[in-house]
């Protein structure tokens, strides 16, 4: 029995040697893929396009406010009211406007980045079962690799296109 624990005791230290880690770049994958230099372009067209739209609303408001303020005095009660609610309505469709363009940027954003990190992901877990990997780690956690690390980010730009 001694001499099983014995065995035991020995082998674990060598099983833990056997264990084969590697660490991977994210991020300069990601940025070196051709959907992440579309998706940065995209965004950048429809924040373009969100801007110019913005900007022809505030316009119309500002215009519609500087009529208003030079008809005010002349105007009924009623029509003072009207135009007052008129607008009100102009200015909370222009923060309305604000705030929408901006979630849509955003979800759009993380809806192509997840889908960028799902393929990063899948072409790490191939690599990583190709080269009998037992961990893979993300570089930017990791404080220190020895001269034995194995740097797997090359292997998985190629998988993914990323230059």
């Amino acid at each position: 029995m001694k001499k099983i624990i014995f065995a035991i005791l020995l082998a674990l230290p060598m099983t833990m040697f056997a264990q084969k880690i590697g660490h991977v770049n994210i991020d300069a994958i990601a940025q070196g893929m051709p959907e992440f230099a579309s998706l940065q372009t995209e965004l950048q067209n429809l924040q373009k396009q969100f801007q110019e739209e913005m900007q022809r609303k505030q316009t119309e408001f500002q215009t519609k406010a500087e009529t208003y303020d030079k008809e005010k005095d002349g105007l009924s009660d009623a029509l003072r009211t009207y135009r007052e609610k008129e607008l009100q309505t102009a200015y909370e469709e222009l923060q309305k406007f604000g705030q929408t363009s901006e979630q849509e940027l955003q979800r759009l954003s993380s809806t192509k980045q997840n889908e960028i990190m799902d393929k990063i992901l899948k072409a790490i877990e191939e690599v990583g079962a190709a080269g009998s990997y037992t961990y893979i780690l993300p570089v930017s956690g990791i404080a220190y690799t020895g001269a034995g690390a194995n740097d797997i980010t090359d292997q998985v730009k190629a998988k993914v296109g990323s230059k």
